[in-house]
């Protein structure tokens, strides 16, 4: 019987979320340029795989560009942080509540079980895993509340302030808060 193929994950996608993470966790500081000779020794890609992934970066605003400089981490400000932060209430406030009502108790229950997966991962100090079990987590919610347009900006606004959610995750006590 034929059946689609998965398709592996392209160069240009795993030296992506390589940079995306490295952003995230502040391995590439925001400010550091980007320096494309670097980043392929390190990551193991050309330049045009650098390339193409810098110019993804930029349309995620996670990098900007200044002419006769280059590319460098983007600089997240106060302003830009707090109307995020009430971008993204809104939206998840909508999310939950339209999933409250639309969910069953297999999601509730999935839910749950995605909450004792990031306690568990925070408290082994595992923040990547954590913040991808946490995407995962509003990802249920947003998708059981049947509101993909919200999902895809609140993915745009997370890619943002990435830095910020790895920073908070890591704060001390915060995997035995509730």
């Amino acid at each position: 019987m034929l059946r689609r193929v998965d398709r592996p994950r392209t160069l240009k996608d795993s030296a992506l979320d390589r940079l995306r993470e490295a952003i995230t966790l502040g391995e590439l500081a925001p400010g550091e340029r980007l320096v494309e000779r670097v980043l392929c020794d390190r990551l193991g890609v050309s330049r045009t795989v650098i390339r193409e992934c810098i110019r993804h970066l930029q349309s995620e605003r996670l990098v900007t560009s200044v002419p006769n400089v280059g590319p460098s981490v983007a600089i997240l400000h106060a302003d830009e942080v707090d109307e995020i932060y009430a971008i993204r209430e809104m939206l998840e406030c909508a999310a939950v509540n339209q999933c409250a009502q639309l969910a069953n108790s297999a999601t509730v229950a999935k839910l749950r079980q995605r909450l004792t997966h990031i306690t568990e991962y925070l408290e082994q100090h595992d923040v990547v895993e954590a913040l991808r079990e946490t995407t995962q987590f509003y990802a249920d919610i947003f998708s059981t509340g049947g509101k993909p347009v919200s999902w895809d900006l609140v993915q745009h606004l997370n890619g943002r302030i990435g830095r910020l959610r790895a920073v908070t995750l890591q704060s001390h006590g915060r995997a035995s808060r509730g």
